[in-house]
């Protein structure tokens, strides 16, 4: 990330987050953020906490404590409504999609468009979804189908037009490249591309260490609830950030032995 970057206010600034579940302390104390046209990656092994702290920005779960600031205003975000109201939108692994329709109905999916006699303006719809993926993946072309015969990486972007259409400036993207092939995956990091042309943050969360240093600007590791912290994707390895999923340590702080042991 440049210097500019790092002088400019945060789309999101997440500050001493804390949610505890029965005594468990699920988040404990963490602070991340997300510039404009960046992809933060949030890692971290089963139970470190990640799920958890992004459901506090998308309205799922309410923080115990701490701050969320949206363009540096305090926000409060309880449920996901609120969160909409501060252009969050979340594209979760399913997707999220009805299954028997096309890409159109799906892009308005309880947010229908009517024509003055109440009728469903299915052209006004598809007219709106094909401007919205002629900016976000030209080649898409199967608007009269419905969506449970598009490919993976056509389904998500299905999923990212119905967020951006409704005018989402940050995106939380769940395992976006989850099952897809390689041609699937490449169209998916071409979508994250475009969003990022456009102004649009993303936290993405993801298991593939492989995903993450494709897709992503900085990379944020919680362990057992805590950060372990927050690196830019250039200054280091995939061995250093197994090192920080794994074994909690910094770059620079895992000898090379054990950095080889990750393998084993």
């Amino acid at each position: 990330m440049t210097a500019d970057t790092m002088t400019r206010t945060p789309l999101v600034a997440m500050k001493d987050i804390r949610v505890a579940f029965g005594g468990v302390h699920a988040v404990d104390g963490v602070s991340i953020d997300l510039h404009p046209g960046e992809v933060v990656a949030l890692v971290g092994g089963n139970g470190a906490g990640k799920t958890t702290l992004i459901k506090t920005l998308s309205g799922a779960h309410k923080a115990d404590s701490g701050q969320i600031l949206i363009n540096g205003v305090a926000a409060s975000i309880s449920t996901p409504r609120d969160a909409k109201d501060y252009a969050i939108e979340t594209i979760y692994q399913t997707l999220a999609l009805a299954e028997n329709i096309d890409a159109a109905g799906n892009m308005f999916l309880g947010r229908e468009l009517k024509t003055k006699w109440g009728t469903l303006d299915d052209r006004a719809m598809e007219d709106a979804a094909r401007k919205v993926m002629a900016r976000l993946n030209p080649k898409f072309q199967n608007f009269k189908v419905p969506v449970m015969s598009l490919s993976g990486g056509q389904r998500q972007s299905v999923a990212i037009a119905r967020a951006v259409h409704f005018n989402a400036k940050i995106l939380i993207m769940d395992e976006p490249t989850a099952a897809l092939g390689p041609a699937e995956t490449a169209q998916v990091a071409e979508l994250i591309k475009q969003l990022k042309a456009e102004g649009i943050g993303i936290f993405l969360i993801s298991h593939d260490i492989h995903d993450v240093f494709d897709l992503s600007d900085r990379i944020s590791v919680m362990l057992q609830g805590k950060l372990v912290g927050t690196v830019n994707k250039d200054a280091v390895t995939k061995d250093e950030v197994l090192g920080m999923i794994i074994m909690g340590k910094q770059p620079g702080e895992a000898t090379q032995t054990e950095l080889k042991q990750l393998h084993k």
